[in-house]
């Protein structure tokens, strides 16, 4: 699976959340739209790289996601975990504690999470 540009990631989250659709309905999800010429290019390098597919409606193109989202966060929280946290995700949790990006507070929901998991 290839690594997607920010702009790639972003057009890709559209299309997750959307389901199926066309590139009208991509532009239309941005708060300053892009030019449809841009995102029509984008959509088709996702296409290229296998992660969604293009069925010809008329004279436009409906576009399905073949990737899943989860999979694809999985694939890639893995390497930036491995990456950056010595492949700890403790140490990586540990990170965002002393940087104060997380709260004690989303440390217990965490761990609750986890442990309703195991029983699971």
């Amino acid at each position: 699976m290839e690594k997607l540009t920010i702009q790639e990631e972003e057009v890709m989250i559209y299309i997750w959340e959307l389901g199926s659709c066309f590139v009208k309905d991509i532009v239309s999800k941005y708060e300053k739209p892009l030019p449809y010429t841009t995102v029509a290019s984008i959509v088709k390098n996702l296409e290229r790289k296998q992660y969604v597919r293009a069925t010809r409606i008329g004279n436009t193109y409906q576009y399905m996601p073949l990737i899943r989202e989860s999979e694809y966060k999985r694939t890639f929280m893995s390497g930036f975990v491995r990456n950056y946290f010595e492949n700890s995700y403790k140490e990586m949790v540990s990170f965002f504690a002393k940087e104060q990006k997380i709260s004690t507070n989303d440390l217990k929901d965490i761990i609750n999470m986890i442990e309703k998991g195991k029983e699971s």
